[in-house]
């Protein structure tokens, strides 16, 4: 007697790894070529978070300009926070508070 015995052929797995395979190709390049863009937003976010935190900081204090050290001792960064997420530096400049990008 021959028990009927079910299984995937070697075929049905080749065509599933083949599906895998393109699916990983056509995802893999999209997500490194936006990798950059995300940096770029997410710097831009990050400005934008520290502009609020000067505004905040010079309501608290009469209008004094804060630097990045004044801000982080006041608790309104954390320790460190002086850069973009994509390694870029953050200034304050001294005389109005405009927060800037090096390199921008």
């Amino acid at each position: 007697m021959v028990k009927n015995q079910q299984g995937f052929t070697l075929i049905e797995m080749m065509i599933v790894l083949l599906v895998i395979s393109v699916l990983l190709i056509i995802t893999i390049p999209n997500v490194t070529k936006n990798n950059s863009t995300i940096n770029s937003k997410g710097c831009e976010a990050f400005v934008r978070m520290v502009e609020g935190q000067v505004q905040a900081y010079r309501m608290d204090n009469n209008g004094a300009v804060p630097s990045f050290a004044e801000l982080q001792g006041a608790g309104y960064l954390k320790e460190g926070e002086a850069s973009c997420p994509n390694g870029k530096a953050i200034s304050i400049d001294a005389v109005n508070g405009t927060v800037t990008v090096a390199g921008s």
